[in-house]
C-alpha cells in the first residue's frame, strides 16, 4: 500500500508505513517503505533515520543518495556534498551514481554555488545520446542551473532536450521551455464554463414555487368571478 500510494497520496502512504514499522520493524523492506514515505512528506529527519536502519541491515548502498538528500532537506548541504564524495558512492550502479550527482548540484546550488552546480552536472551521462532513465532529469537539472546562472540560451538548449527525453512526463521541461518561448496557456474549459454561464443568465428563468401559487390564486379568483356572474 505504501508503493501504491506514496505518489498520489503521500500522506496515506506514510500512515500504512507506520502501521506496517508496528507489526514488522525488524524486516529491513519495511524500514526502507517507512523511509520513503517520511521522505515523500518532507519529515527528512525521519527518514534518514529509517533508511541508516534499512542500511545497517542489509549493508546495501543504493540508499546512499536519498541520504544525502535528507541531509539537504535538514539544512546541511555541506554533510551532503561529504557524502558525494565519500567511497560509497563507488559502490553504486550507474543510476544511483547520476543520481547521486543530482543530490550534489543540489547541494551547490543550496549553496549560491551556480557555477559549481553546472560542473558538477557535466559528465558522459549529460553528454551522451542515449535516452536512459536518468536522462530527463539530469539534462533538466542542468537547464535550470543554467537558467538560474542567467545562462539562458544554453538553458533553453537544454530544457529542449529534456523534452526529447523525457517520454513519462516525469518532469515540466516542456512547461519551461513554453514559458521561455513566451507561449501563454489558455484553460479553454474555464471560458466555455464562464460562456455557458453567461449564456444562462439571458435563458428565461423557470417558475418559482411562489410563481405557481400566484398563478392558483389568481384562477381561484378569477373563478369565484366567474361563479358571481
Amino acid at each position: 500500500m505504501v508503493a501504491r500510494l506514496i505518489d498520489e497520496d503521500p500522506e496515506g502512504a506514510y500512515g500504512y508505513s507506520r502501521v506496517a514499522l508496528r507489526l514488522a520493524s525488524r524486516v529491513a523492506a519495511v524500514r526502507e517503505a517507512a523511509g520513503f514515505a517520511a521522505y515523500a512528506n518532507q519529515k527528512y529527519s525521519e527518514a534518514l533515520a529509517e533508511f541508516r536502519a534499512a542500511r545497517r541491515m542489509t549493508g546495501n548502498v543504493d540508499l546512499w543518495p536519498v541520504m544525502a538528500d535528507c541531509e539537504r532537506g535538514l539544512g546541511r548541504p555541506e554533510k551532503a556534498l561529504d557524502m558525494a564524495g565519500a567511497p560509497e558512492v563507488h559502490k553504486l550502479d550507474k543510476a544511483g551514481q547520476v543520481e547521486m550527482r543530482l543530490v550534489a548540484a543540489g547541494a551547490r546550488r543550496d549553496m549560491d554555488q551556480l557555477d559549481a552546480a553546472i560542473v558538477t552536472l557535466q559528465s558522459p551521462e549529460l553528454a551522451s545520446n542515449s535516452v536512459q532513465p536518468w536522462t530527463a532529469r539530469l539534462r533538466y537539472a542542468y537547464a535550470d542551473a543554467l537558467l538560474a546562472a542567467g545562462r539562458e540560451g544554453e538553458a533553453r538548449e537544454w530544457f529542449a532536450k529534456a523534452v526529447e527525453a523525457d517520454k513519462d512526463g516525469s518532469t515540466d521541461a516542456s512547461d519551461r521551455l513554453a514559458e521561455m518561448d513566451g507561449v501563454e496557456f489558455v484553460d479553454v474549459l474555464d471560458d466555455s464554463d464562464s460562456e455557458t454561464e453567461r449564456a444562462g443568465d439571458d435563458e428565461p428563468q423557470s417558475p418559482t414555487a411562489a410563481d405557481d401559487e400566484a398563478v392558483e390564486e389568481h384562477d381561484e379568483d378569477k373563478g369565484g368571478e366567474d361563479d358571481k356572474d
